[in-house]
């Protein structure tokens, strides 16, 4: 689970070493890390665009049906939102389509630095990532990290039942983001 576990990745004679709940790899052993993600189900789409509020209203008249409403993510204070490694105060502004067989999610960047606004400065509105719900983020994102995604956001969220959501760069490998997405 990624709401505290601290996690130590370090590249030792060019083999990937991971330790869960560690401060560093000397004092722990390493975990055994999956070879693969345990699903192969999507559960999101997401799309990055400038006005959330335009697009939602586009896809809810698509559709046929009444536009969802938005929210905002949590502050960076309760949501520990990190974005390459650091701090940052980077928010959204969220619509959520539910779909007979997944969710559409609609993102527009706010605030500071985020992988949203990255995505939209440099490529313009479209389709940033794809999530999967998993349970043991930390584990997979070890197991990513060793396949050459290092993570790149992650924070939590406190609606609903709460969990976490992570980002990795899986973009020259995969051709889009990679979310997980673990509920707690």
């Amino acid at each position: 689970m990624c709401k505290s576990t601290l996690l130590t990745v370090a590249i030792l004679a060019g083999v990937c070493v991971v330790a869960v709940g560690c401060a560093s790899v000397e004092k722990c052993q390493p975990v055994s890390l999956p070879e693969s993600l345990d699903t192969q189900r999507v559960t999101q789409v997401a799309v990055v665009v400038r006005d959330v509020e335009k697009v939602a209203k586009a896809w809810a008249d698509l559709f046929g049906v009444e536009v969802p409403k938005s929210s905002l993510t949590d502050p960076p204070e309760k949501a520990h939102t990190t974005y390459l490694g650091r701090p940052t105060k980077g928010r959204a502004k969220l619509v959520f389509f539910k779909l007979e067989n997944l969710q559409l999610e609609l993102i527009e960047p706010v605030g500071g630095p985020s992988t949203w606004r990255e995505f939209l400065e440099t490529n313009g509105e479209g389709v940033h990532h794809i999530a999967f719900a998993v349970k043991g983020t930390d584990n997979y994102v070890a197991m990513l990290a060793k396949k050459g995604m290092p993570l790149v956001q992650r924070g939590e969220w406190t609606a609903y039942t709460g969990g976490c959501y992570t980002y990795f760069d899986s973009v020259q490998k995969l051709g889009v983001a990679l979310e997980l997405l673990e509920h707690y």
